[in-house]
């Protein structure tokens, strides 16, 4: 049986992401042999504001830097927004410096951005318009459409639910978005983002909202572990997390 350090780079008021990428990873190993452990270094940030984030994004340096220290396996940047809203691409810049940090300290190892996971997840399913779920100010929620168009990638119709404090988005009922994507002008969209960040709990309703809107729905944090399995060359499956991570796209 194999076992897989998965280190993750949060801010420091994230409390989703250590939870549903465990949750993904637990549920397969139900189907899988492969076993996963969970190590994570933070950067300061508690409310969504782009001076916290670019404040934030200077220390992902030291996390890479800290999660090579264990020797983890493979390492996902968390935190959609910071790395959109600093420019065009960025995603691309900061998986290569961060990886190099991991070179410099002895112990190499691939990283993942939910940025561009998200970006990778959606070009995997052939998705070419979207709608979409943030709970961005209006203006950063408008930083991601952006920043997906330069990718290939249409967002036909988004709702920035307008949470700046952190520790609010997370208190945020996943319960809720289903209604709040099916109210969006999804009928063109080839997919829905039912949490275009890694803080927005949605995996608990992720399969509800497929169903209810007849789609794949994803979800950033579907996305960056479906992106992390691939790092680690093993195949993208987790079950009860929709269409992205059925085996369809191993």
């Amino acid at each position: 049986m194999t076992s897989y350090r998965i280190g993750q780079i949060v801010p420091s008021s994230n409390v989703t992401m250590e939870t549903e990428v465990p949750a993904l990873l637990r549920a397969r190993e139900a189907i899988a042999p492969e076993r996963f452990t969970f190590h994570s270094s933070r950067m300061r940030m508690t409310r969504v504001t782009p001076e916290q984030l670019r404040a934030m994004d200077a220390e992902s340096d030291r996390c890479a830097a800290e999660l090579s220290d264990a020797r983890v396996d493979v390492i996902g940047y968390a935190c959609l927004v910071a790395v959109m809203a600093t420019g065009p691409g960025y995603h691309r810049e900061a998986e290569q410096r961060l990886h190099r940090r991991t070179v410099e300290n002895g112990a190499p190892a691939p990283v993942v951005t939910s940025a561009g996971a998200l970006v990778a997840g959606l070009h995997t399913l052939g998705a070419k318009k979207i709608a979409m779920v943030t709970p961005y100010p209006r203006p950063l929620a408008r930083t991601v459409v952006d920043y997906l168009a330069r990718e290939g990638v249409e967002v036909l119709d988004h709702a920035a639910l307008e949470i700046a404090d952190n520790l609010e988005v997370a208190a945020h009922d996943p319960a809720r978005l289903p209604a709040i994507a099916e109210r969006l002008a999804h009928s063109g969209a080839d997919a829905v983002v039912l949490s275009a960040c890694v803080q927005l709990p949605s995996l608990s309703a992720v399969e509800e909202a497929e169903q209810q809107l007849g789609k794949p729905v994803v979800s950033a944090a579907i996305c960056t572990t479906h992106q992390l399995l691939r790092a680690l060359g093993l195949p993208a499956v987790a079950p009860g997390a929709g269409h992205l991570l059925s085996g369809a796209y191993r």
